[in-house]
């Protein structure tokens, strides 16, 4: 908008909207904000009878604006906003109703610039906004203060050294030209063109010698690019005009590049070693205790990575005959209970299976221990692609003072908190993300100093795949070399949250890229700093969620938090503990004694996330003792949260902050997480002989909290799909609570370009539900194929749209493949112990003998709350939680069926937490939401059921009477849940047309945690023969002679034996 008009309110949200004629609340109370779907075009919005009319106003190729009324009214073009709206307020125009009332923008509290702000603040603004009458004053008064301003800073700096010519071209930007630009910015140009006047004058000199001097340095640029034969390649013509910051910008990379041509040539004509050089891995010795017949002896367990080979050995430096090669090396088990306990399952020359019981010194040992197995199986593995990463995610705050000499402790995670073993310190991650705030480096020296410390620690020089830096805020993705060739699409963004959301002292960059076949997106953000000012932080955190422009642009419709597989969100939050200065003395003391309870409760941003404010469906790691501000109140301020698809593979490693860096206020936090990916699948079937695919959704009801009268359908998005897909209208109906119920009676079939279950069971759906006046999203959600891989599953998601949660989505989903054997996956390698009944210490009996049976997993299928309707359950999607998959028996007797599927399909997936801290090092802070202590036993006897997301994490003991106080939670580092959960559903008119898909997963996906039902239980229906991966938890695997003997009170059942689903667990 050219000028002011009270009427109309920007690039509000709609839910926004919609408040402000609500409050209101007047027939014919109207608004106009910027279309959420179309670039350029407006939104009316009309109250009529308690509801909001949407109406789009769209500009023709001439740039006039007409509305889309009602049908049979003539179109009218007008030139301006201010003309259509005075022609609205005339009835019978379309409208529902006329034009009558205009709602008022409210006024934002403008933030008060820092004391200590880079760069440094500007002058005070004074740009008035709602008075018309006094604009020409006001605009002189504020260009005359600030004309004044910068003359005054002149007359105190030393201008003897300038040339005349350049101080008077200087006095006279200050004493006119700097008020016109003024003029211009309040008049909607802000293209300053009294700045580009003085500095084209000053730079005249420069731009010639530019000109001049360009052609030889690149005449001699490429004469070095040995891609080139001599005298033939395409010459590049630098541009002779445009700004000078552009040119020098032009200059400074070609003048890098010529120095990095030189040093290649040079260096390896010398024959010196620059270029990247091949992680050598230390050889690794641990010391272990090995029980055999009650008696404990000492074991030495050497890796030696490169070799590829496992050695035992009686004695540290005894003889290194009896070793393993890592194709034989079938599986670790970790056991629950003992968390220094590892269960090695090899095989012998004569194809036999070995299970050897080790207790490390302590857990750190035995998680790096699995860590350089894990790297061993990875190197030597002889997939040509990889189905597992690391990433190593690092926040830091800087503070303006340039970094010590050693920063390796960061890198390494050591210090406070979840921290590596000594032992996985040269193992190398695959990405390393580096977000920094208050950076006082440039790029090329911060990148540089990064590159130089990863290579000192793991032997290999680091590719930069991008670097994004707003004002002082700064985000750097490195990989390994041989990840060149499978990183793609990269794209980065960045977005002012600072003074008026113009300044970048605060805002937000990110970058994102494909690795294969997987999105990830990373965003490093500094909010609004200040103990008082958390609705600030909220607003910041919305509008980079609105705003940042990442990821495929064919996502439109969906924010940051649905368009990766896996997000990663660093940064310096600036949520603080909320409590006054004066206590200083007491929350130091309190930290000096671990009550960390107290200032748990006061944790900003667990309050607003309790609130719904911001990361709603995330349930962030909060490490109670990593405070990482040091002379202001000890706060939580730096912050590393994931949010990833659902039943994906993720596991947290590692997460703290440095206690051995000092130049900043703030510690340098770091995190590190093993991720699945998905390769660039390409099928071995000939697609016209193999059979089509079908995905095929039906049943869906949306509930959304609004009060807009128009229709809705939903829109589903997918890589695995051709093209986008939409459902018909559906039928809208009051709801109980003043929402609106729509029920989409029509069934979809979606067709996905490849029908092979190893591509399929790997994607997922992506839905939006639009409405038809405006086609703006209402909210947005997302279903994993894997949950439908054995039979029709039903699905309840929380829509959420720009940070906001807009309502339900239920319905069901069912999956139909081609034939194939998925392969197993390498991070499969690590299991869980079975047969440890921990999580129910403290409870009945009855628990206990599910979780013999129960196989523990380390994915983690949270995300933006989907879960199974009846659950009520409270969504945590941002998270390091992983809880339990892949259940396989046990369920609860006297549930009726309806409609012809077992009702346990619709069981309750938890009661509702309030997670604060979620971290396998520490317990969970959790709080009873009225659940009785019937309906939580009812619950703890179903096991999980496979659908996108199952439940939320619950206190270590499932006591729900207890008050939230943080207690160690007894599990490993790798499966962050350890408890029964609720019975797998099994479709009891199972399709028939359907192949039984093998799981891609050892025991892996919340869909294989049902065995097929007995034939004898279906008459007329052959029991499919549905392959496992090896999975050795269980000594049925091995031959009789090998079986440990059996534990007392533990079955000896053959754990494939599996009772009916639903039926009690005999």
């Amino acid at each position: 908008m050219p000028s002011y008009q009270p009427w109309y309110h920007g690039n509000i949200t709609r839910s926004k909207a919609e408040d402000l004629l609500s409050k209101a609340a007047r027939d014919g109370s109207f608004l106009i904000r910027d279309s959420e779907s179309i670039q350029g075009a407006y939104a009316l919005c009309v109250l009529y009878q308690n509801c909001v009319y949407t109406y789009r106003i769209l500009p023709n190729e001439d740039k006039k604006l007409s509305v889309q009324a009602s049908e049979g009214v003539p179109i009218r073009f007008f030139t301006m906003l201010p003309e259509l709206v005075e022609a609205y307020y005339s009835p019978n125009m379309g409208l529902v109703t006329h034009l009558q009332y205009s709602v008022q923008r409210e006024e934002e509290v403008e933030e008060e610039p820092e004391q200590n702000s880079h760069p440094p603040q500007l002058p005070p603004r004074n740009i008035p906004l709602d008075v018309k009458d006094s604009d020409s004053k006001t605009s002189e008064q504020a260009s005359k203060s600030l004309s004044d301003i910068y003359l005054a800073k002149l007359q105190h700096m030393d201008l003897s050294m300038l040339p005349e010519e350049h101080q008077m071209a200087i006095q006279e930007y200050f004493r006119t030209s700097v008020c016109l630009d003024a003029e211009q910015v309040q008049n909607g140009n802000p293209n300053l063109p009294g700045l580009k006047k003085l500095i084209m004058a000053v730079c005249k000199n420069l731009n010639s010698e530019i000109s001049r001097i360009m052609p030889t340095l690149e005449v001699f640029h490429r004469t070095l690019d040995q891609q080139l034969s001599p005298g033939i390649g395409p010459k590049q013509n630098f541009c002779d005009s445009g700004p000078v910051s552009y040119r020098l910008e032009q200059l400074t990379k070609l003048l890098y590049s010529i120095e990095d041509k030189v040093k290649g040539s040079v260096f390896e004509y010398v024959g010196y070693d620059a270029g990247p050089r091949k992680s050598l891995i230390p050889v690794v010795t641990f010391e272990v205790k090995q029980e055999s017949l009650g008696i404990s002896t000492k074991m030495f367990l050497k890796v030696d990575i490169e070799s590829g080979k496992l050695y035992f050995k009686k004695s540290k430096d005894g003889p290194e005959d009896k070793y393993f090669v890592h194709n034989k090396i079938l599986q670790l088990v970790k056991s629950q209970k003992m968390h220094a306990k590892l269960v090695i399952v090899v095989e012998t020359e004569k194809e036999k299976v070995l299970r050897k019981e080790f207790v490390f010194d302590d857990t750190k040992k035995r998680e790096g221990f699995c860590q350089l197995l894990q790297q061993m199986k990875n190197k030597h593995s002889e997939k040509p692609e990889p189905d597992m990463i690391t990433v190593f995610v690092g926040t830091w705050n800087m503070g303006n003072a340039g970094p010590p000499p050693n920063i390796s402790s960061w890198f390494q995670c050591k210090g406070q908190g979840k921290t590596q073993d000594d032992t996985a310190d040269h193992i190398p991650h695959d990405f390393y993300v580096i977000g920094t705030q208050e950076d006082p480096l440039g790029e090329r020296d911060w990148a540089d100093t990064v590159k130089g410390v990863l290579r000192n620690i793991t032997n290999i020089s680091f590719k930069q795949v991008a670097i994004h830096t707003l004002w002082n805020i700064r985000i750097v993705v490195l990989a390994k070399p041989e990840h060149e060739n499978r990183i793609s699409h990269v794209f980065s963004d960045s977005v002012k949250t600072g003074i008026a959301n113009t300044l970048g002292n605060k805002g937000a960059v990110g970058v994102s890229f494909m690795f294969n076949g997987t999105s990830f997106g990373f965003v490093n953000s500094h909010l609004t700093s200040g103990s008082e000012k958390k609705l600030r932080r909220n607003q910041n955190y919305a509008s980079i969620l609105r705003f940042l422009n990442l990821g495929d642009k064919k996502l439109n419709p969906f924010d940051i938090t649905h368009r990766f597989t896996h997000l990663f969100w660093l940064g310096d939050l600036n949520y603080r503990v909320e409590m006054p200065s004066s206590e200083a003395e007491s929350i130091v003391s309190k930290i000096k004694q671990q009550q960390y309870q107290d200032l748990l409760a006061k944790d900003q941003l667990s309050m607003e996330r309790k609130e719904g404010k911001v990361f709603f469906t995330c349930r962030h790691t909060t490490e109670r003792s990593v405070f990482t501000t040091k002379y202001n109140l000890p706060s939580w301020c730096d912050r590393v949260l994931r949010k990833s698809y659902p039943l994906v593979h993720v596991v947290c490693q590692a997460y703290g902050c440095t206690n051995n860096i000092m130049t900043s206020d703030h510690s340098p936090v770091f995190a590190s997480f093993e991720v699945g990916v998905a390769s660039q699948y390409v099928s071995k079937q000939d697609p016209s002989s193999a059979p089509p695919g079908g995905i095929q959704i039906m049943n869906c009801v949306a509930i959304l909290s609004t009060k807009s009268k128009t229709k809705f359908f939903i829109e589903f998005h997918s890589s695995c799909l051709e093209k986008t897909v939409k459902t018909t209208d559906g039928e809208n109906s009051e709801h109980s609570d003043g929402s609106i119920k729509v029920r989409f009676g029509t069934q979809v079939e979606l067709t996905p370009i490849i029908s092979d279950p190893e591509y399929l069971l790997d994607q997922h759906i992506l839905m939006c539900v639009k409405s038809t006046d405006s086609d703006e999203s209402y909210g947005e959600g997302c279903v994993a194929l894997r949950a439908a891989e054995i039979s029709y599953t039903e699905f309840q998601i929380t829509l959420t749209h720009h940070g906001e949660k807009t309502g339900t989505l239920t319905g069901g989903i069912q999956l139909r493949t081609s034939e194939g054997k998925p392969t197993e996956k390498l991070y499969d390698f690590i299991k869980i112990e079975r047969d440890d009944p921990i999580a129910s210490k403290g409870k009945s009996g009855d628990l206990n003998k599910f979780s013999s049976n129960q196989p523990h997993d380390i994915s983690n299928p949270n995300y933006m709350g989907v879960s199974f309707r009846g659950g009520n359950v409270i969504d945590k999607g941002w998270s390091y939680s992983m809880p339990p998959r892949n259940v396989t028996s046990g369920g609860q007797a006297g549930k009726e069926p309806k409609k012809g599927y077992d009702v346990s399909t619709r069981s309750p997936t938890g009661k509702p937490t309030s997670e604060m801290f979620d971290n396998p090092l520490y317990g969970s802070v959790t709080k009873s939401h009225g659940r009785s202590k019937d309906q939580d036993q009812q619950q703890k006897d179903h096991l999980i059921p496979p659908d996108v997301l199952f439940g939320s994490s619950k206190t270590a003991d499932g006591d729900t009477d207890r008050p939230p106080v943080p207690t160690p939670r007894n599990r490993s580092f790798t499966c962050s849940e350890n408890k029964p959960q609720p019975p797998t559903p099994v479709s009891l008119h199972p399709p028939s047309q359907k192949k039984p898909v093998v799981p891609s997963r050892s025991e892996g996906g919340m869909g294989q945690s049902r065995p097929p039902l007995p034939a004898k239980s279906r008459p007329g229906v052959p029991e499919p023969q549905t392959p496992k991966p090896r999975d050795y938890r269980d000594t049925s695997e091995l031959t009789s002679k090998q079986r440990p003997p059996g534990r007392p009170g533990e079955s000896c059942k053959d754990s494939k034996e599996h009772p009916q689903i639903g039926r009690p667990v005999k």
